[in-house]
């Protein structure tokens, strides 16, 4: 769809405000509130790319506000966030193809770190002192990548690391018994359940389907 000057200039102002924004509620923490906004900014990214590829021939690797949500998305098991912005991609396809990363990839990534995440919390949960440095033995995989989810999550809040020696032990800092409201990845139903049945898959009740709740505040 064409789009005139000023109205590109206004896509590309209004981005850039949205994702200042993100970024600022990103480093105080508040990090729905950071995807939220990554998310409002998202309806302005055809007219933003226009423009500066118009005023300067920009070229772009990556989005910043999609990388903002595929950051975080896995690590708040938000597996609708990452459904969405395939929904989001396939309704630009003029958005991905200028884009030169593989933004599909880049999902397909975020899923399967968002399975790591669930592994980890699930090893945490049952086992609460674990060793951060014994991850990469307990649970296979790379080391690092443990470390970082944890580090991650204890910025969070979600996640308690203790100084044991050389390394951390670590402890879920949420209450898993709590009621709390999830959405339904399939179907958009919302429930109510124990925050502890939310991190794996379970039936809807609404549509029968096993799927993966997204938790809401």
């Amino acid at each position: 769809m064409a789009m005139k000057k000023a109205e590109m200039e206004q896509h590309n102002q209004r981005y850039a405000e949205l994702l200042k924004m993100a970024k600022g509620a990103e480093q105080e923490g508040l990090l729905k509130k950071a995807m939220q906004l990554a998310w409002e900014s998202c309806e302005y990214v055809d007219g933003m790319m226009r423009h500066r590829e118009k005023v300067d021939g920009t070229e772009f690797t990556s989005i910043p506000s999609v990388d903002l949500i595929l950051r975080y998305a896995p690590l708040l098991f938000e597996a609708d966030s990452l459904s969405r912005l395939e929904d989001w991609l396939r309704e630009r396809k003029r958005v991905e193809k200028k884009t030169s990363e593989d933004l599909a990839g880049k999902i397909q990534a975020a899923r399967e770190l968002m399975w790591d995440a669930h592994r980890l919390w699930n090893h945490v949960e049952a086992a609460p002192g674990t060793r951060q440095d014994r991850l990469g033995k307990e649970l296979g995989g790379n080391q690092d990548r443990w470390r970082w989810i944890a580090e991650m999550w204890e910025r969070m809040g979600l996640l308690e690391r203790v100084s044991a020696g050389p390394s951390y032990e670590l402890s879920l800092a949420t209450r898993m018994g709590k009621i709390v409201n999830g959405k339904c990845s399939e179907c958009g139903a919302i429930t109510q359940a124990p925050k502890a049945m939310f991190l794996e898959k379970v039936r809807c009740p609404d549509c029968s389907h096993h799927v993966l709740f997204t938790l809401l505040e």
